[in-house]
């Protein structure tokens, strides 16, 4: 299969039907998409109760007072006992940034997360623990079996909308309405 649609920086919104209970009703950032496979960040499912400033705290990570803090998401269910950070395009690790476009980057090294218990890190940005990853063609694959929807990602969506509605904010964005999906593909 080539590849034939370009998936970085784009949102991945489950379709209702999703096979994977880890990935129902789930909106994924797509950080990286290419011939090679994939890797995106889901944005809507915080972990819990995991809280950053308790993150912080797990790895010995100095915080001030203002530091903000927000809630941890399951990223993903590949590695998920690393950190990822998926954040405004402003900020850029001093060790390593992988660079998505010109609105959003990603940073997996400490140095990110020892800059937000400072409150000097990024203004936008979403701590994930674990990633979802896809072999070559493997996305591609679901897509077209009608496992993901894909729309463009804008901060607002990704930063600001509370995490229980982005996924109905998803699709809304592509003019969907929630109820109006079904989990069979049509025939013709």
């Amino acid at each position: 299969m080539t590849d034939a649609i370009d998936l970085n920086g784009k949102l991945l919104i489950a379709m209702p039907g999703m096979g994977d209970p880890r990935f129902a009703h789930s909106v994924v950032f797509m950080c990286a998409h290419s011939g090679e496979g994939s890797m995106g960040i889901v944005i809507n499912k915080p972990t819990g109760d995991l809280r950053l400033k308790d993150l912080m705290q797990q790895l010995s990570i100095d915080t001030c007072d203002d530091m903000r803090d927000r809630h941890v998401h399951f990223g993903g269910p590949v590695e998920t006992g690393r950190g990822f950070v998926l954040h405004d395009f402003g900020y850029r690790s001093e060790i390593s940034s992988m660079v998505i476009n010109d609105t959003f980057a990603m940073t997996a090294t400490q140095d990110i997360l020892e800059d937000l218990g400072m409150g000097r890190g990024p203004s936008q940005a979403i701590v994930a623990l674990g990633y979802a990853g896809w072999g070559p063609g493997q996305l591609e694959a679901e897509i077209s079996q009608n496992g993901w929807l894909t729309c463009d990602a804008d901060p607002d969506l990704v930063f600001e909308t509370a995490d229980p509605v982005k996924w109905e904010a998803a699709l809304r964005k592509l003019g969907i309405s929630a109820l109006a999906l079904s989990a069979e593909a049509g025939r013709a």
